[in-house]
């Protein structure tokens, strides 16, 4: 599903992203991504997604190692 239109951003990526390079925090999202630099609106979707990335405790720990 699409979080960002305006970047074309899906949550596989956001989710991708966060597992393989350990992205955290909204801020990392949109420096990395440009996730919530144009309109805004997906701000929140993309820190659910993120949340819910970095709870997986699978995730947790392979964004400790990297």
């Amino acid at each position: 599903m699409y979080i960002c239109i305006c970047n074309g951003i899906t949550e596989r990526e956001i989710r991708a992203r966060a597992d393989n390079e350990g992205l955290r925090t909204l801020a990392e999202l949109e420096s990395c991504l440009g996730v919530g630099a144009g309109c805004g609106r997906c701000r929140h979707a993309a820190s659910e997604v993120l949340n819910e990335s970095c709870s997986n405790p699978r995730n947790v720990a392979s964004g400790a190692s990297a």
